[in-house]
């Protein structure tokens, strides 16, 4: 049985990773690593024709370098007019050159904002460019196009390489955009997310965090009561938990997302008197009928959650306002609750003067396996719907437990010719045992599949992100995938880079670049293989 440090050093790019460690990178932002032959040539490179899987799931922070990877005409940087054939686990954008091995499962009908919408009423939303496709695109059910009497406000994020320097973001920026939003009579349904504490969780800084704490709160009330001064009702929430569950048991900082549940807080306009009324504990999926019954609208009969009031508030056609914070859990007071740690007066206030619950917004609850952790994607998802809707990942691994990944037409037409054509197969994707953009049993799925099907050639093209992950999990993720190629006799690790390069959503291409020329000109911190 190999030991720990066998485990840990299992292969040349493994070590290379626990170098960068000891130079001071981490995980999330490691420059770019690339394995050379015995010539000292870049090994396994992505050449025009070659035929790639990117077996990520999430989709919305794998659009930029997909494009860059498939369009011929691409012109955010050079690339030559070099095109590789691209075979998504997942649907990331319907506009993407590329054959997708798992496709959505058809239009989400009758979502929040579709209903509220075909009421004749205007929706407007609020967002950072940060958490611009979550208030989208999931929030919508996914879908891509805006409605018609929808608005999108975005207020630009900082461009900046660590959020730990602004943990304020653009929150100002959000707030102001909101009371102007406020004011407009027109405006019958509003929804804004602030992105501080989601943002900021992912890095391992206390002191950064509990200032993103303190700016939520902050803005909050101070939104809370402008909403409530223009006649709103309210309804405060989160999408799932993050900094309540700072350490692992072990003490270790866990800078991923939490199982917990989050908060929901109902506040009345100013002047209505909402005496005898109470929230039930339930789960994101009853947030939508909760603001549609608000609003004096009926639930659709696809919704299937239900409204979490109990009692009997006076209908009419009231104006509302939606408001997520981002990230924020209900923590168990302990010492790795930086919630409880942080100076909140406005939600102190609010929970003790109004109805308040408790929304389950992870695991099953939000259409992911049981255990699992809540993510952004599936929180918006379910905020949105106002019903259980099951998650790639559930119908991915059930396909892999079954029998059907391995019969997946798409990873088979991508495999046949690759061998025909005698090009090599690449595989693209993070290197995690559990995160929102992918999994490491996919990437071992696909590998068993090359092996049977006769590939000689299989290039293993990794990114790394310590994101609810231990300190340095990537080397132990590389050295998983070089002992997994040893059994199986086939691939190598050929590239290792930070998730921060590859996984953008807000056009910064340079980020992009960097990623495209390691992959396909084997620019970066070169290391011979054995």
């Amino acid at each position: 049985m190999n030991t720990r440090e066998d485990f840990i050093y299992a292969g040349v790019m493994s070590r290379a990773v626990k170098q960068a460690y000891i130079a001071g990178e981490e995980d999330e932002a490691m420059e770019p690593i690339v394995l050379t032959d015995g010539g000292g040539r870049p090994a396994g490179r992505i050449q025009d024709g070659d035929y790639v899987i990117f077996y990520d799931i999430r989709g919305e922070r794998e659009i930029e370098l997909t494009e860059a990877m498939t369009e011929k005409d691409f012109t955010e940087f050079s690339t030559g007019g070099m095109t590789a054939h691209f075979v998504t686990m997942i649907e990331y954008a319907g506009h993407l050159d590329v054959k997708v091995a798992f496709p959505p499962p058809g239009q989400i009908q009758d979502t929040l904002v579709e209903t509220i919408i075909r009421s004749g009423r205007r929706v407007v939303k609020i967002v950072e460019t940060e958490k611009a496709i979550h208030l989208g695109y999931f929030f919508n059910g996914k879908r891509e196009e805006k409605f018609s009497g929808e608005e999108r406000v975005m207020i630009p994020s900082p461009k900046v390489e660590d959020y730990s320097t602004i943990p304020e973001l653009n929150i100002k920026g959000v707030a102001a955009a909101l009371i102007e939003q406020l004011q407009d009579k027109g405006n019958h349904f509003i929804v804004a997310n602030y992105a501080n504490i989601d943002v900021l969780g992912h890095i391992e800084n206390r002191g950064s965090i509990l200032k993103a704490i303190n700016h939520v709160d902050h803005y909050t009330g101070m939104v809370v009561e402008a909403a409530r001064q223009e006649g709103f009702a309210i309804l405060v929430t989160a999408d799932h938990g993050t900094v309540e569950k700072w350490f692992y048991p072990d003490g270790t900082v866990d800078t991923g997302h939490t199982d917990s549940p989050v908060p929901c807080i109902l506040i009345p306009p100013a002047g209505e008197d909402w005496g005898g009324i109470s929230l039930h504990d339930g789960e994101l999926t009853d947030v939508a009928p909760t603001l549609l019954s608000l609003m004096g609208l009926e639930t659709p009969p696809a919704m299937t959650g239900s409204s979490l009031i109990t009692g009997e508030i006076p209908q009419r056609e009231r104006r509302v306002l939606l408001l997520i914070m981002d990230g924020w859990g209900i923590g168990d007071g302990s010492e790795g609750d930086l919630i409880t740690a942080a100076e909140t007066p406005n939600l102190d206030n609010l929970l003790a003067r109004f109805p308040n619950a408790r929304l389950q917004a992870s695991g099953e609850a939000v259409g992911m396996p049981g255990g699992t952790v809540g993510n952004s994607e599936a929180g918006h998802l379910h905020l949105g719907c106002g019903r259980k809707i099951y998650s790639d990942r559930f119908r991915i691994d059930k396909a892999l437990k079954e029998g059907a990944f391995a019969e997946n037409e798409t990873f088979l037409w991508a495999i046949d010719k690759a061998l025909q054509e005698k090009k090599p197969l690449h595989l693209l994707g993070i290197v995690s045992f559990y995160s929102s953009h992918g999994s490491l049993d996919h990437l071992f799925g696909l590998m068993e599949l090359a092996r049977e099907k006769g590939i000689k050639e299989l290039y293993i093209h990794s990114l790394l992100g310590r994101r609810g992950e231990r300190p340095e999990a990537g080397a132990r993720y590389i050295s998983d995938v070089e002992q997994e190629c040893r059994e199986q006799g086939l691939g190598k690790v050929v590239s290792v880079i930070g998730r921060f390069w590859a996984l953008d959503r807000e056009e910064n291409w340079d980020r992009i670049e960097k990623t495209y020329r390691a992959l396909v000109h084997g620019e970066g911190r070169q290391v011979r293989e054995e």
